[in-house]
């Protein structure tokens, strides 16, 4: 994302956005006159970034952005207090959520290097534990790094604060080495007093380690009277420290349950979030295992990204081949109006001064995320400003979609009725989906690639077959378009549909090794001649097994080369019967045969279309599959009404 302000951000961001939104909640409580947006701003800066635990800031704006802070709030020890400040309940409560994951303070210091890296990246720390009450922290900067005072400050402040949480105890902090006093690292010995229910939990141990030996004891030496007495006084005491240590501790744990349930529920939604993120890849992987035409990949991805993402509005626009321009090319949430619109709308690609966020988006191959419009309207043209005004965008994020490399267009996505801030991660993730929406892109542009190279082959052997004989030019576009009919009818899934098109398209391709005195003869063909004309069916199926036919199309020689094949096994070249021959071949073959009869040949007239169906039918079961010729019948009758006799130019190619 390019920046949207004057200062440029470091290529190393080192600092966590919680760490700066402890700052901003404590001047919001005691500065209320401090304008902390014009601060964030003055640093490079924004409120949706800080709001965004996972964005991270360079050391240059956090350092301005604590000094204009210091400036505007006149608090030289600003440092220390937002540290201290993450204790109270009003804070923002990550170091609330940490501290209460721990029993104890001296488990939360053993742990301080991984919880400190949660926050930054500039230092690492270790501890060491002196007693149950003392600890010993070291922390050292990383290599490069060079940090300020004021970090010093915060963290002990910071230190304070885990304190603080655990039942206010007494603390004691020594600094013995400091960075900024020429020390190698910064060294803290934090010392705390023990909890009332530490001391009770010691006064009970004690009590009830000399019960036994008082007891033995006022056997021995004691009157009954006195020692009924003295073992009753001693048993109530240790009932009563008992109670009181365990009354301090339920306490405790009462506001450490209250807090790890809040903190729980945030990692849940969190969760939820990363596991919804990853449903959204999964499904859009496999978008492309279900569709194969470019239009319904993109529209099932817009359904997956409706359904799974967080956005009120979304869509994909698409560069022309030439990439001279970015189309809309499917989308959700919008209206009627603003369909329409954005279906008449283009951006232009090549022309230099073309300065639209979706424009430079493609072409720099960078996210951009805008979450006030007005922040950047003077860099926009008018017509990319008009485009916002008229959709009604104030906010939104504009992702690259690349494969290879190479831009193919821009995912863009925006809220408009939720009025939720977008955030980095939100860019994040569209970035790993606009990847995933690339590859599948592309992978159904080389299907459709492939699928045009097959038609425009398929269109050069039919044009072979046509110029054998112009009496039968059209036959297998007719035959084509029949049985595509009939696989209507039966509802047919598409993709097995395409399949039989094109093996009807190609049936009679083997007729290319027959001469032209046998498939022109127009007297009635000797037997010996017929049993040579039966060669055509095998012949289809040696040539066309020559095709890479690929997926399901690699049924067509199989379909092609049985299309003579009869129901009652009397059919060539193989003789099958019933299942045994391909659903596609039957019904070829009854579309087939309709438009043998009712076609011009050297050997006959044609026939009337309402003779060839009583034909059909009267060769359902033995020839042709009855529910096949039904199929066709209601197709014909459905498609020409009163039955045509002329025969139009075919458009089936």
């Amino acid at each position: 994302m390019k920046p949207e302000s004057d200062v440029s951000p470091c290529p190393s961001p080192l600092y966590n956005s919680r760490v700066l939104k402890t700052y901003i909640q404590l001047a919001r409580k005691k500065y209320p006159y401090v304008n902390v947006s014009e601060i964030l701003a003055d640093a490079g800066m924004t409120l949706y970034e800080v709001e965004d635990q996972g964005h991270w800031f360079s050391a240059e704006q956090v350092d301005r952005f604590y000094e204009e802070l210091v400036r505007a709030t006149g608090n030289k020890y600003l440092a220390r207090d937002a540290g201290r400040y993450a204790s109270l309940p009003e804070s923002i409560g990550a170091v609330r959520y940490y501290v209460y994951s721990f029993a104890s303070p001296a488990k939360f210091y053993e742990m301080i290097d991984n919880i400190l890296a949660s926050f930054t990246r500039t230092v690492s720390s270790k501890s060491r534990q002196i007693s149950s009450n003392k600890v010993e922290i070291t922390v050292k900067p990383e290599p490069g790094i060079t940090e300020k005072p004021y970090h010093c400050e915060n963290r002990k402040g910071l230190f304070e604060a885990v304190l603080n949480i655990f039942n206010n105890r007494i603390l004691h902090i020594e600094h013995p080495e400091c960075i900024f006093e020429g020390d190698r690292v910064c060294r803290y010995i934090i010392s705390w007093s023990k909890s009332p229910g530490d001391y009770f939990r010691l006064i009970r141990n004690y009590v009830l380690a000399l019960f036994l030996p008082v007891a033995v004891f006022s056997i021995i030496y004691l009157p009954e009277g006195m020692r009924l007495t003295v073992l009753s006084g001693l048993l109530a005491f240790l009932l009563a420290t008992a109670f009181f240590g365990e009354r301090f501790d339920k306490r405790h744990l009462s506001v450490a349950m209250q807090n790890l349930q809040e903190s729980s529920e945030q990692l849940v939604d969190q969760i939820d979030i990363n596991y919804n993120n990853a449903l959204v890849t999964r499904e859009i992987g496999q978008v492309v295992s279900r569709h194969t035409n470019l239009e319904d990949v993109l529209s099932a991805i817009v359904d997956v990204l409706k359904a799974r993402l967080d956005y009120d509005r979304g869509m994909i626009m698409l560069c022309d081949p030439d990439k001279k321009r970015l189309r809309f090319a499917a989308g959700f949430g919008y209206t009627e109006k603003q369909h329409k619109f954005l279906k008449n709308i283009d951006f232009q690609l090549d022309k230099p001064e073309s300065r639209g966020v979706f424009v430079l988006s493609f072409r720099e191959q960078e996210p951009y995320l805008i979450n006030d419009l007005n922040d950047i309207e003077t860099t926009l043209s008018r017509r990319s400003i008009e485009f916002a005004r008229q959709m009604g965008a104030l906010s939104f994020i504009s992702c690259p979609i690349i494969c290879d490399n190479e831009s193919l267009g821009v995912l863009a996505v925006d809220n408009v009725r939720s009025k939720r801030l977008l955030l980095h991660s939100d860019m994040s993730l569209l970035m790993g989906i606009s990847h995933i929406i690339g590859i599948s892109i592309r992978h159904t542009q080389h299907i459709e690639a492939r699928e045009k190279q097959l038609q425009s082959v398929v269109r050069v052997m039919v044009s072979t077959i046509d110029a054998r004989d112009p009496v039968t030019k059209g036959h297998s576009e007719w035959v084509a378009e029949y049985a595509t009919g009939i696989c209507e009818e039966l509802e047919i899934e598409k993709e097995y549909r395409e399949v039989v098109r094109v093996a009807a398209l190609l049936h009679d391709y083997g007729k290319i090794g027959i001469p032209d005195s046998l498939l022109k003869k127009k007297d009635k063909l000797t037997s010996k001649e017929y049993e040579y004309i039966k060669f055509h069916a095998e012949k289809t199926l040696e040539i066309l097994r020559q095709i890479n036919f690929e997926g399901s199309l690699q049924q067509v020689p199989d379909i092609a080369g049985a299309h003579h094949e009869k129901i009652d096994g009397s059919g060539y070249p193989r003789g099958l019967k019933g299942e045994e021959i391909p659903l596609g071949a039957r019904i070829i073959a009854v579309a087939d045969n309709f438009e043998a009869l009712t076609a011009s040949r050297y050997y006959n007239k044609p026939m009337p279309p309402s003779r060839a169906i009583q034909i059909l039918n009267e060769n359902a079961g033995t020839f042709f599959e009855p529910r096949v010729v039904d199929a066709f019948v209601r197709y014909y009758r459905r498609t020409y009404p009163g039955y045509r006799t002329d025969r139009p130019a075919s458009t089936m190619l």
